[in-house]
């Protein structure tokens, strides 16, 4: 039995993974209709007036216009999933923004629930480093992806310092149409610790985004995914 109201989503972004996105939340039973990047310059359909029958935006666009979309939606009063990376230097100030105008945000460097328990994983091996272990973390995504490190990268990098004192290398490959692996390499004198998750398909991303709008619905404030994933 479902736990959560039908909504209107508004996707922004026809990538491969925001047209997955759509297709997911269709067969969850919502309404949905998407825009892409040439539909919304300087997220001119983002108006309070354009928004009036949406009830909560997703985006899967690009850095390049991600906090515009973000600022408009805050404008509108607008509960928004963001799942693009590459803005996070700016957490702070639109968190503020969140805050100010009583709406609601959830981000995610990534909305697997497969990566997220991988981020338990890491945190535990972490403690290798206090060992004579050497740490290295290496990402590899397909060749259009414009952020680099990728933002799961870096949240790997955030948790084990967190836990070890240690800030390890991140080394990226960008390839062909790789979805996305992430690896951390913890290596001894005596042994060698491989860490990886290795996404077979867009569609786990696709899902914990939709999962992650239907737990957002109704809610105000700002959330990370990774610290919500359980409830879902």
């Amino acid at each position: 039995m479902r736990d959560f109201a039908f909504v209107n989503i508004l996707i922004l972004g026809r990538g491969k993974t925001g047209s997955l996105v759509a297709d997911v939340a269709r067969q969850r039973g919502h309404q949905v209709n998407a825009l892409g990047t040439s539909e919304n310059p300087k997220a001119s359909a983002l108006t309070t007036a354009k928004l009036v029958s949406v009830d909560m935006v997703i985006d899967f666009t690009t850095p390049r216009v991600v906090l515009e979309h973000i600022e408009a939606c805050c404008r509108a009063g607008k509960n928004i999933v963001v799942g693009t990376t590459g803005w996070h230097g700016e957490l702070a100030r639109i968190r503020q923004m969140v805050e100010k105008n009583e709406s609601g945000l959830l981000y995610g460097a990534n909305f697997s629930i497969g990566v997220n328990l991988f981020f338990d994983v890491a945190r535990g091996a972490a403690a290798a480093l206090q060992h004579q272990y050497f740490g290295q973390i290496f990402e590899r995504h397909h060749a259009q992806k414009k952020d680099a490190p990728s933002g799961t990268a870096l949240v790997m990098q955030r948790i084990v310092q967190d836990a070890s004192g240690t800030e390890l290398e991140i080394t990226s490959f960008r390839e062909g149409d790789v979805v996305g692996m992430h690896e951390l390499v913890l290596d001894s004198p005596n042994d060698t610790i491989y860490l990886c998750h290795d996404a077979k398909s867009r569609r786990g991303f696709a899902e914990g985004a939709v999962r992650a709008a239907e737990w957002l619905a109704g809610k105000k404030g700002f959330f990370d995914f990774k610290d919500v994933w359980r409830q879902l």
